[in-house]
């Protein structure tokens, strides 16, 4: 005969259970847990405490984490059909966690002309994709107009594309280079076509610590000018935490009170992505720039930040993302039973964990984010970069994507960072160098 189903409990069995657990855990920890079902923000002081959860009190946390995803958004998982457009690699900043820059004096730096911009935008639509991403390093002597005739070019061309678009150290140095202030050029950009920011550049919002790791970065108050002016100007923007190397307990638990500060402000934010850090090709670990750098979060550490993230921010940021580049399609799935709701985008040309050393490759097809998804029982949805839904997929549902028909040899449809690096057709030349051709 056949096996039977597994029966899956029903929400009060797992109410009961989660209620079980909860009084079986230290009565601290199992205070700040039970603050939060009941719909209250949880302080950074108790957000520490469950940093610390082990054994049982880290069960307690997951189940948590995936009880308040389950009453905030469902059982639905989303993902966005996108493109990373990374348009130069050479960057004025020497920041001790990034293997993607490189100096303009290195024989791997390029910079890609408007029109191969464009290029990778349109075969990106061509494959369905209804995002671009973006991002690149801080050329030196940047024309400060760069960043907004690249928006107004691919919009010409694609006018229904969604940029997702500049970091706010970008927004910062455009600002710089243009001589205008973060607002004026803010609302240029949105003008030029720009849909929303990638909350990027925050690594960890304490200054200290950003001093250490990159010296002459961003500072955190000009990261929140730049990230509550774009609010104020309609430009919702992502939040993202890097985490793993130096920082503490603490730390992340006052970062995510500053976001979550933010957002109670503007409302801006569309979602929290935690980023893990790859300390392979990283200078501060490979170079020991910096002392005792940690070799990147073990996987309780990955599966903790998640969870106390939607724990956290869930009253306010109704989305956390896992970056399926940074942990790879199986921890990805497991922290969909730890508060993660979304998956991130299907990336195409994903360059700068790459760089840094990340195994997980540069392309998602969308039936892998649907295959991900159904596996762990939840119901997969495509969606817009803001979070509306385009398409929700049923269990039956087999429709394959332009992007699934690709083969197996990704790099030789899409190309690769391996390979822009070594092609002279790009190469990057100073601007101090009588004979530059950009």
């Amino acid at each position: 005969m056949p096996a039977e189903p597994e029966q899956r409990p029903n929400n009060d069995e797992q109410a009961q259970n989660l209620e079980t657990l909860i009084n079986a855990i230290k009565p601290e920890t199992a205070a700040v847990l039970d603050r939060a079902l009941s719909g209250q923000d949880i302080t950074s002081e108790e957000t520490v405490v469950l940093f610390g959860t082990e054994g049982q009190e880290y069960n307690a946390l997951v189940m948590v984490a995936d009880e308040l995803r389950r009453r905030t958004v469902g059982d639905i998982v989303t993902y966005v059909v996108n493109r990373n457009i990374n348009f130069t690699n050479v960057c004025i900043k020497r920041c001790g966690f990034c293997a993607f820059s490189r100096d303009f004096r290195q024989e791997e730096g390029y910079l890609l002309p408007t029109q191969e911009i464009i290029r990778r935008a349109k075969e990106a639509w061509d494959y369905g994709a209804t995002e671009v991403c973006v991002q690149a390093g801080l050329p030196p002597k940047m024309e400060g107009d760069l960043y907004i005739r690249l928006c107004e070019a691919i919009k010409k061309e694609l006018p229904d594309m969604h940029i997702h678009g500049f970091s706010p150290e970008e927004v910062l140095y455009g600002s710089v280079r243009s001589e205008s202030t973060i607002k004026a050029y803010l609302t240029e950009l949105k003008a030029a076509g720009v849909g929303s920011l990638p909350g990027t550049s925050a690594e960890v919002l304490d200054q200290d610590l950003r001093d250490k790791i990159s010296p002459g970065r961003i500072t955190v108050d000009q990261w929140t000018e730049v990230i509550t002016t774009a609010h104020e100007l309609g430009i919702p923007t992502t939040s993202t935490v890097m985490y793993g190397y130096l920082e503490t307990p603490t730390q992340l638990a006052k970062h995510m009170d500053l976001i979550r500060g933010i957002q109670q402000q503007t409302g801006g934010i569309t979602e929290f992505v935690p980023l893990s850090f790859v300390h392979t090709e990283a200078p501060m670990f490979m170079k020991n720039i910096v002392d005792d750098v940690r070799p990147g979060p073990s996987g309780m550490d990955v599966i903790k930040v998640h969870a106390i993230a939607r724990i956290m921010l869930n009253n306010w940021i109704p989305n956390i993302q896992a970056s399926w580049v940074k942990e790879g399609p199986r921890m990805s799935q497991l922290l969909l039973t730890a508060g993660v709701n979304d998956l991130g985008g299907t990336l195409i040309n994903e360059s700068i964990s790459t760089a840094a050393g990340a195994q997980h490759g540069q392309l998602m097809r969308p039936s892998e984010f649907r295959q991900m998804i159904r596996q762990v029982g939840r119901i997969p949805a495509e969606r817009y970069t803001t979070y509306q839904t385009r398409r929700v997929f049923s269990d039956t549902d087999q429709e394959l994507d332009p992007l699934d028909l690709v083969g197996d040899n990704v790099e030789e449809v899409f190309g690769s960072y391996d390979r822009l690096v070594k092609l002279d057709t790009y190469r990057f030349e100073h601007p101090n160098n009588p004979n530059a051709t950009v």
